[in-house]
């Protein structure tokens, strides 16, 4: 079970940590509209093609897109599975937060009228 968490979060660790650089974040978000060539993909960025590759690198090392190649065409598509995982994670924490502050907005209201009783 330890072991079962420990490799979660070093994957979760790897999707954020993608997703930090607005590049990376760019080209998921095309890949959200489907497939595309790494030419296609980098058209829109200033940027060396080998730089460009690096960031697909980093996108692929951390199974959030994976590329075929057919003859000179190396083909992209975005793994909607380890989004879900970084969406499930966000979720949690947002549910938490909204208890907490649920909680704190409780306590106000009973203070206030405490106060108002007063």
């Amino acid at each position: 079970m330890v072991i079962h968490m420990a490799n979660h979060q070093a994957a979760l660790d790897g999707v954020f940590y993608a997703l930090s650089d607005a590049t990376r974040r760019a080209v998921i978000q095309r890949l959200g509209q489907g497939p595309a060539t790494v030419s296609e993909l980098s058209k829109p960025f200033d940027m060396a093609l080998p730089s460009f590759m690096k960031h697909l690198r980093v996108l692929e090392a951390n199974d959030l897109i994976h590329s075929t190649k057919t003859g000179r065409l190396r083909t992209c598509q975005v793994n909607p599975k380890r989004l879900r995982a970084a969406e499930s994670w966000m979720a949690e924490q947002r549910a938490l937060w909204e208890a907490r502050s649920d909680r704190l907005e409780d306590l106000v209201t009973k203070l206030h009228q405490k106060e108002k009783s007063r």
